[in-house]
This record gives structure tokens, C-alpha cells and sequence, in this order.
């Protein structure tokens, strides 16, 4: 089959004919997804018996790879595959490892608009396809919306896992993720790492935070299964991270390996309920984390790593058989105790089904493919994941139909109906927290000047501009007389008395701010434009946690992040034009003293 991408994507015969031979080849032509279970296991069994011992090592590995097209990627992008995986592009990237997977990135250049990654998944499609074995791959990808998404506008973009916390409804947590689940589907992504499953319980973790629903175990537990419930309804798999709950951490695991020093019966009442609701809710992958867990592997080895932890609880406590997918193998959490050529092998042996994303592609298949012919690994236990992971490409249709169309694109995609209930669920999740003397909601008429100060922690592709520029321009639509002077994280004095010079005959202030801790030059400005005495609302753009270092702001919402939706949402609240409906779904601590509670969860004020 020749690999040829149009501007008009590729053609139903082509991809019905293609479609037709992988499954005729793997001899899945009975449609294993409508067959019972048993027949379909014995039709995934004959596929793997044919299979070379490469190919089921190359089945175990989920990879990046850079560029926009499987063939024809740009030449930085060939120039950077070959620099860090010695080939040139996705296309080869499969056919020299027989990759079960593939992992996008927006920093790969995976990901530039909807009809691109749509040809990109099919000709990654059409690569597996052409293997000995044609087995199709598990396109996936890190869209757990709010702070972290990789497929940006037109995509529809929902408020992150805290948020939807924030608004407490299930139906809207399941309608975010099937709506997300279609959207990603279409392009042909069918595996999302998401949702969090996390338990925030540490306001200092650098790496979980507002990606957690909240910290309250059963209420995580289910928003977890409606989200579950809501990606899976549209066709992908899902992925509940990370195991055993990284919700408790100060170490971020991509930079140190966090150690979390809960009990085992801490654990059982904290991290486990949200990983079981995932189970029962029929979730299809859960990720490991990267952390030690001492009073659950006293060898204190990750978590990623750990037989007692993945086979001994998650497998035979839990007694979960789907498939599991290590986090990144290029994080330093996973590499601190081992090197690059163990870490591969023994995360197989703990439990693992899925490596994903080794730093050195080369280094990590043939430490797996050199453990098999030594005897450490046999390829009876290969088989087993192996197995897992075909069952799931069953489950998803791939052996039927591994393509997409430009069509189906563009039916989906960024939809009218899609947008609007993206800013329906964002309105219910803004918080108020702090309303002194009644001063939101503002009103053109009483304080029509207002000037937008803060940080501007954007991503291009998840937003129309910088953060101040989409809250200057919302307060613009709804009537106010907007001035946007940006400040960024750590405004210098200079900065602070520039913001107060422009404070100067304005009605209101508004603020934006990112992650502010004691001491920050952004408390500093807050207190300072708060001393001309003209009013202050601030609007924490990540963590809810800001507002208790602000005590001189005269009022404050919880927006939960930086993208557009949630800041426009913020914005038709802070005007009135929406009731605050969201409430607290972490504790905020008063500053200074950890031991005492400002605002509990549940806290939120209304009009």
C-alpha cells in the first residue's frame, strides 16, 4: 500500500481495504469485540503464537516521536529523531521496533490541528499494519484537560480534574470526558492518560495539585469513575494514574523520587478508594507512579518497580487484569535507584504491561529482548501483557477499523454544542472564596474602568492569547472599559509601582495570580495596588491556595487554571452574568500555620 496523505485525508476505500487486511492477517475476522470472551482470547493467542520474539518485545513499548506527518515530517523533526531514536521518522520508528504504541506531544510537533493528527495517527496505522504481524497501534496521549492537555484549540478544552471537583457533578464530569473522548477519538488517539486519580492532600505537591479532583478520598473516588465511566462511553481507553496515589508528595517526580511515608492503612483510606471506583468502573489502563511507598514495599523500590505494589496489591488485592502503563521511563523518579537497562526489565517483572517512553528506545527494548534470551524473563510472561494489551485493541475496534477521516474530524472536533458545554461545566466550578462587603458582582455602570494585572502562565494552542489579554478582553464583551498591563509571576518594584501609577482613577483592579507563596513579589503587588484603595479582586489562575496569601484582597475567585474557558467562566461570574456555584474541594490552610484551616472543603460563597 502506497503511504499517501491528501489535503483531503485518506480515502474510505483506502482505509476500509487497509482496515480489511490487518484484521484478515491477524485473523481476527470474527470481530473479537462482539465474540465472547474465550473465542476472542484464542483468536489474540494465534496472533501472538505467529509473532518473532522482536515483535512482541517491540509490542510492550509506547514511544515518542517527532513530527507532524509518519513520512514527511519536517527536518528538525528527522534531524531530532535521529539524534534520539536513530531513525528518521514514525514510519521507521515502527518498522524497526514493531512499536505497540505511540505517544503525542505538542513539543514533538505531534499535534497542529485536528486534519494533521488525524493523518498522522492513520499513517502510524498503516505502518503497524505493515508489519509481519499487522497489529494496530495504541495512539495515546496526556489530555487530562485544564493545566495539562496536549491537543489544543479547536479542540474543546474543559476545566481540569480540581475544577470539575470545584463544581461536584458527576453528570458533568462524565459529559467532559466523553465529549473529550469523541474529539480525541476522531483524530484517532485512543488511549488517554487520564483521568488523575490522585488524592491532593500536600498544597505544596509541584506535581499533582489542581490535576487532582480534590482531597477528599470518596469524592474523588466518584468524579474518577463518572470520568472513567464518560472517556470510555466514547470509544478510548482510559487511564487512571498514578498507582498507588501521588497526591502526597513535595518531590516531583520527573526532577526526584518522592518518598510518601503513609501508613498501610493511611493508604487503604486515602489513595486506594479512587483507584478501586476506577476498577469498578471498568477502566481499561491505570499508570503507575513513581514514587516509594515504604509500609507498602519495605525494599522501598518505585512504585513502577515494585512486585508487592503492582502484582501484590493492584493485580491480586485489587484484582485488576486490564492493562497497565508505566509513567514516563525517562522521569528521574524511575531512574534514581537503577539504570536505563534494568528499569525496562523490572518493571516487567513487577507487573507492568506497557513501558512508555524509555529515554533511549535502543538501551531499553534490547535490555528486555537480551532478558528474554538470558532466561531472567520468558516469553510466557511477554505474553501475558501482550495479551492484555491485544485485548484492548480489540475492545477498541482497531483490528475492524484502525483509521479515521477528515470527516468524522470535522463533525466532532470543536463543535458548537461541544464549546458551549465546555463553558456551562466551567461556569458551575468558579469559587468564591473572599467578598468583602458585597463587592462582586462588578457592574459597568459602577466599575466600568477596570485594569487587569498579573501573570501569564500561557500555553499558545490552549488559549487566544495570554491569560490577562482573555480577561481583559471577556470584561471588554460584558461592557467594562478593560486596561491590561501584565505583571508575570515575580514583578519587580519597578513593576509594582507602575501597577499602582495605572491603579490611579481606575473603578476595580483585577489580578491574576499563579501559584503564590510567602514572601512572593506577587503578594507584594497585590498589597500594594490594594493600599491606593481602589478595589482588589484577585483570581487565582492554578491553585486555590493563593487566597489565604492575600489577605488585602477584597475579593477572590478560584478559577483552578489558565485557560480560556475557566477564565471566562471567572470572568461572567466576577460580573454577574453567572452565580459562583463552585465550593472548595481541598482545604485551604491559613498562612503561616499548616495546623489550622482558613476555608474547609466544601467552603464557597454565593450572590
Amino acid at each position: 500500500m502506497r503511504n499517501r496523505q491528501s489535503s483531503k485525508g485518506f480515502s474510505r476505500r483506502t482505509l476500509l481495504a487497509a482496515a480489511t487486511a490487518g484484521v484478515a492477517a491477524a485473523g481476527l475476522s470474527a470481530a473479537p469485540v462482539q465474540a465472547a470472551a474465550d473465542d476472542r482470547d484464542k483468536a489474540l493467542k494465534r496472533v501472538i503464537s505467529g509473532m518473532s520474539l522482536e515483535e512482541k518485545v517491540g509490542q510492550l513499548f509506547v514511544m515518542r516521536v517527532y513530527g507532524h506527518s509518519a513520512t514527511a515530517p519536517d527536518q528538525a523533526d528527522i534531524d531530532a529523531n535521529l539524534k534520539e531514536i536513530g531513525v528518521r521518522t514514525a514510519a521507521e520508528l515502527i518498522d524497526k521496533y514493531k512499536l505497540g504504541g505511540i505517544i503525542y506531544f505538542a513539543w514533538a510537533h505531534n499535534v497542529r490541528d485536528p486534519h494533521q493528527i488525524a493523518d498522522l495517527s492513520n499513517g502510524i496505522q498503516q505502518a503497524g499494519l505493515r508489519q509481519p504481524s499487522r497489529i494496530p497501534l495504541l495512539i495515546a496521549t496526556d489530555q487530562e484537560h485544564g493545566i495539562v492537555c496536549r491537543v489544543g484549540k479547536p479542540a474543546t478544552l474543559f476545566p481540569g480534574a480540581m475544577a470539575l471537583g470545584a463544581g461536584g457533578s458527576h453528570s458533568d464530569a462524565r459529559k467532559a470526558g466523553q465529549i473529550a473522548g469523541a474529539e480525541l477519538r476522531s483524530v484517532g488517539i485512543v488511549q488517554d492518560y487520564a483521568p488523575d486519580a490522585d488524592v491532593n492532600v500536600n498544597p505544596a505537591n509541584p506535581v499533582i495539585g489542581v490535576r487532582s479532583f480534590g482531597a477528599d478520598p470518596q469524592a474523588v473516588a466518584a468524579m474518577v469513575a463518572a470520568q472513567v465511566k464518560g472517556y470510555q462511553s466514547a470509544g478510548i481507553a482510559s487511564t487512571a494514574k498514578h498507582f498507588p496515589g501521588h497526591g502526597d508528595t513535595a518531590t516531583d517526580s520527573h526532577t526526584g523520587l518522592p518518598v510518601i511515608t503513609h501508613t498501610r492503612e493511611q493508604w487503604e483510606q486515602l489513595d486506594k478508594p479512587s483507584f478501586e471506583a476506577a476498577i469498578a468502573a471498568g477502566i481499561d489502563s491505570i499508570m503507575t507512579a513513581h514514587i516509594v511507598v515504604p509500609a507498602l514495599d519495605p525494599a522501598e523500590d518505585p512504585a513502577t518497580l515494585s512486585r508487592p505494589i503492582l502484582t501484590g496489591i493492584l493485580r491480586e488485592q485489587l484484582g485488576y487484569d486490564g492493562v497497565v502503563v508505566t509513567d514516563s521511563l525517562g522521569m528521574e523518579g524511575v531512574r534514581t535507584k537503577y539504570g536505563d537497562e534494568r528499569v525496562p526489565v523490572l518493571a516487567l517483572k513487577a507487573g507492568v504491561d506497557q513501558l512508555l517512553n524509555p529515554p533511549t528506545l535502543a538501551v531499553s527494548w534490547n535490555a528486555v529482548l537480551n532478558a528474554v534470551r538470558s532466561g531472567e524473563l520468558t516469553e510466557e510472561r511477554l505474553d501475558e501483557s501482550i495479551l492484555r494489551i491485544l485485548r484492548l485493541k480489540a475492545k477498541l475496534g482497531l483490528f475492524k477499523e484502525p483509521y479515521v477521516t477528515h470527516r468524522g474530524v470535522d463533525r466532532t472536533v470543536g463543535t458548537a454544542a461541544h464549546l458551549a458545554a465546555a463553558d456551562r461545566i466551567a461556569e458551575r466550578t468558579t469559587t468564591l472564596l473572599v467578598n468583602k462587603e458585597g463587592l462582586l458582582p462588578l457592574s459597568p455602570r459602577t466599575h466600568k474602568n477596570v485594569l487587569v494585572l498579573g501573570a501569564n502562565p500561557a500555553s499558545p494552542s490552549l488559549s487566544d492569547g495570554p491569560p490577562t489579554t482573555v480577561i481583559g478582553a471577556a470584561l471588554t464583551e460584558l461592557g467594562f472599559a478593560a486596561t491590561v498591563l501584565p505583571t508575570g509571576t515575580a514583578p519587580s518594584q519597578a513593576v509594582v509601582a507602575q501597577a499602582v501609577a495605572a491603579a490611579q482613577g481606575k473603578d476595580a483592579v483585577v489580578i491574576g495570580t499563579y501559584n503564590v507563596g510567602a514572601g512572593s513579589a506577587q503578594q507584594s503587588l497585590v498589597n500594594a495596588v490594594a493600599a491606593t484603595g481602589v478595589p482588589v479582586v484577585t483570581l487565582s489562575m492554578r491553585n486555590p491556595y493563593d487566597v489565604a496569601q492575600l489577605a488585602s484582597s477584597d475579593a477572590h475567585l478560584a478559577a483552578y487554571s489558565w485557560i480560556d474557558v475557566e477564565l471566562r467562566a471567572a470572568v461572567r461570574v466576577l460580573a454577574g452574568e453567572a452565580e459562583p456555584r463552585g465550593k472548595l474541594p481541598v482545604p485551604v490552610q491559613k498562612a503561616g500555620d499548616p495546623t489550622q484551616v482558613l476555608y474547609p472543603i466544601g467552603y464557597g460563597l454565593t450572590y
